[in-house]
């Protein structure tokens, strides 16, 4: 089996390596790098015009992939983004992160986004959902992805003769060596999803319901509801619970230092399980605040209640970006 799966990669390599990498950037947990090492050792034997096309079809599996996720994340936005979220293997913080450096990016994100895990993700729909223009997009992911096709085809190129006897060992192993590979494969995605189990079992704590907290927003002493999502979510998503009190998660314990200890604090984001809220609320609990409660659901399941929600301008209405730890009105 192992004999023919090397030669069919010799015969077929090209349309191989375009396939591999557009399902990869589809969002199947495929890796691609390995395909594109031994893509570039095989070109070895065909010198630089076939490294070449090598290359020509990474970037076009690439941009081919890419484009699907920018033109979703164009039309739907955050929907898309949530959506990303949840089937990832790092749902909590794929999102979160590629924010951040799309902000302190922009479109050069896409740069580097083939380089760093989770990031190639999300990082065409969300420069897509942040209106970036169509022909910056192509630019940028078709620069990126030459730089990452570069590098592993021309590893593979550079590095021929060693890669050979790696294939050549797994050719004698036959199809214990494919069966080892696959099962290498499925310990990975295994780990990463025991990963994120025990990170929400950490994170386990009692929610306050969407229902408990209207009925508790209209005492006297209503409970001081926190948006912890990042800046450029809210830009993406500019729903928010009137009332909130808008920070970013990453600096929320100098921020609440006003706010008495004895009282409530109901914490939202829209993340899956209520991640991004849950790690607030620890970080506040540390601080001495003992009241402090995510809310069951987050934003969705507040608007699904249909408790209304208040507009934050949005980024294309504002010419200064909502400063964090402002209250809406």
């Amino acid at each position: 089996m192992a004999h023919e799966i090397i030669a069919l990669m010799a015969q077929y390599g090209v349309l191989l390596v375009f396939l591999n990498v557009l399902v990869t950037q589809l969002g199947a947990p495929l890796p691609a790098v390995p395909t594109l090492v031994v893509a570039g050792s095989l070109a070895a034997a065909g010198g630089p015009p076939v490294l070449a096309g090598t290359m020509a079809a990474v970037v076009a599996g690439c941009l081919l992939g890419d484009s699907f996720w920018y033109v979703a994340g164009r039309r739907y936005g955050a929907g898309v983004m949530r959506l990303l979220c949840r089937i990832s293997l790092s749902p909590d913080s794929c999102v979160q992160r590629s924010e951040l450096r799309f902000q302190r990016w922009r479109g050069q994100v896409l740069l580097i986004a083939k380089f760093v895990p989770g990031l190639s993700t999300v990082g065409s729909s969300l420069v897509g959902a942040m209106g970036l223009r169509w022909p910056v997009f192509v630019l940028f992911d078709g620069m990126g992805s030459l730089l990452w096709a570069a590098l592993w085809t021309g590893l593979g190129y550079t590095f021929a003769r060693s890669v050979d006897r790696v294939l050549s060992t797994i050719a004698s192993a036959g199809t214990m060596a494919i069966q080892l590979l696959l099962g290498l494969l499925a310990l990975y995605v295994l780990a990463r999803w025991w990963q994120r189990r025990r990170l929400l079992r950490t994170l386990r704590m009692a929610r306050i319901t969407v229902d408990e907290l209207h009925q508790a927003m209209r005492a006297e002493r209503a409970p001081v509801v926190v948006d912890v999502r990042p800046e450029a979510t809210r830009q993406l998503d500019t729903r928010v619970v009137p009332g909130a009190l808008l920070i970013d998660a990453q600096g929320i314990d100098r921020t609440v230092h006003d706010i008495p200890f004895d009282r409530e604090l109901v914490l939202y984001c829209n993340c899956p399980n209520e991640v991004s809220a849950a790690r607030a609320a620890k970080v506040l609990m540390a601080q001495g605040y003992r009241r402090v409660r995510p809310l069951l659901g987050g934003l969705e399941a507040w608007d699904a209640a249909g408790y209304g929600t208040e507009r934050l301008p949005s980024a294309g209405d504002q010419d200064d970006p909502q400063t964090a730890g402002t209250t809406l009105a």
